[in-house]
Order: C-alpha cells, then structure tokens, then sequence
C-alpha cells in the first residue's frame, strides 16, 4: 500500500517583482480586508531570511485566515507563490512566507504576547537624551 506525497508548489517568477512591488501587494491585500493596526518593519541587517516583516491584526480567527488567504491571492497575481503558509488550521496566528516580505496575521491577544513589534525594533530608536531633559537640570 503506497501513497502520493503531497507536492506544494513554491516558486518566484523570474525575474521576482521588486520588494517595494511585493509590499504594496501585500499592503493592498490587507487594506481590502480591513486588517487593524498593520505595520511594516524593515528587517535589512537583523535577519537573513527576509527583508521586511508586515503585521497585521484580525479581528476574529475567520477575519485572520481572511487576511492571509488575502495575501496569497495578491501575492498569486504577482506570480508568486508563497513559500510557506503556517498557522491556517488555528488561524490564531497565520504566517504567509513571500521569501523577501512576510507577512504575520494575528489576533490581537496573540500579538500582543509575543509582541513582534518590539522583538524586531529593539535599538531602533536612539535612546533619549538626559541632556534634553528639562528636570534633569
């Protein structure tokens, strides 16, 4: 008794859309779906595997599949497959894996938890200046 492996298909176009064209797919994908409080966090030099990471908040497990199954569907027009798709069964926290952009779609609780924002911007801001500081005279 065999069975066929399961083959997911994952491939760039050649030549792949530019970063900037893949992150207003991605930005147009979640505006049509109303994601809540999206972000983008340019990773460039803290991480090899991608160059930015988009956030986005769902609203319910249903809205967070929503936005993600959104994003592949962008990304698709752009002939880009993506190279993974993480979380969908749960659909607490969804990762879609565009290679240069991906994207985290999350309930709020969940996002607030593991609190990506601050994980991938420490020592972004420059640390205030006491000098500044009016009561520090």
């Amino acid at each position: 008794m065999s069975s066929q492996a399961h083959v997911i298909k994952t491939r760039l176009p050649s030549p792949p859309p530019s970063v900037p064209d893949l992150l207003a797919s991605v930005h147009a994908a979640v505006g049509e779906l109303k994601a809540k409080e999206v972000i983008e966090i340019d990773v460039r030099g803290k991480s090899s595997v991608a160059d930015f990471l988009v956030i986005a908040s769902g609203t319910s497990t249903r809205h967070v599949k929503s936005i993600a199954d959104e994003v592949v569907k962008f990304a698709k027009k752009l002939e880009v497959m993506p190279l993974g798709v993480e979380g969908e069964r749960e659909a607490e926290w969804v990762l879609v894996d565009l290679g240069d952009v991906i994207v985290h779609v999350m309930l709020p609780r969940v996002r607030e938890f593991y609190a990506l924002e601050r994980l991938w911007t420490v020592g972004d801001q420059p640390p205030e200046d006491e000098s500044d500081d009016p009561s520090r005279s």
